[in-house]
């Protein structure tokens, strides 16, 4: 590396840092919404289809961000209106939270968004990926603290050369374990008689929080 080298890569090095290898993973946004009915704030849900997968799980609207997207906010608006039928005249972007990286190699961006309605009877749910809408009270979550789980991974790792045959590149020897164990902690409301936890309570604790600072 000469002078003007490294003055070359002092111009390509990111003005506002993201995350290093963002391409590799599968990249995502929610919307998180809310909505005003009887003078109090709501957060709006979907039981996700039994069709699909991690069918019977609870998330907000959202889903990959494909390539005709604009930004991570258009791909949450249109999965929005995809999924529990709402017109983007009827959502209004409050703002961005911080991405967050998921456990199994995804990253989701959250969108923070009011949404014009009265109620989940305004929605018309796609019931091939939603079996069922509901929502919650933001005073409900303010109110009772999410149970803390902890969730032990395993992890088996094999590699494989560009020739498809597998291949060692760490040293190992027979007294070590052949997997890595990967502790994280996990968040839970149980609500309606449904469980939110994971990355979607996680967004909830984050919202709660941002309107108690």
């Amino acid at each position: 590396m000469n002078k003007s080298q490294l003055q070359r890569l002092k111009s390509n090095l990111p003005k506002n840092p993201g995350i290093l290898g963002k391409d590799e993973y599968f990249n995502s946004a929610v919307l998180v919404p809310l909505f005003l009915s009887n003078g109090e704030y709501h957060l709006l849900f979907e039981k996700r289809s039994a069709l699909i997968k991690q069918g019977g799980e609870i998330c907000f609207p959202g889903g990959e961000i494909e390539n005709s997207d604009a930004e991570c906010v258009e791909a949450a608006i249109r999965e929005t209106e995809e999924e529990i039928g709402i017109s983007r005249k009827d959502i209004t972007i409050i703002g961005r939270m911080d991405t967050l990286i998921g456990p199994r190699g995804i990253t989701v961006e959250p969108i923070v968004a009011e949404l014009n309605i009265t109620g989940i009877d305004n929605c018309v749910i796609d019931e091939t990926e939603v079996e069922k809408i509901f929502s919650v009270p933001v005073k409900y979550f303010e109110e009772n603290e999410p149970k803390v789980y902890k969730v032990i991974s395993k992890i088996n790792y094999r590699m494989f050369n560009e020739n498809g045959e597998e291949e060692s590149l760490i040293p190992s020897n027979s007294n070590e374990k052949t997997y890595t164990e990967n502790i994280r902690k996990v968040l839970a409301y149980k609500v309606n008689g449904e469980t939110i936890w994971g990355i979607t309570a996680r967004l909830v604790y984050e919202v709660v929080k941002n309107t108690h600072k």
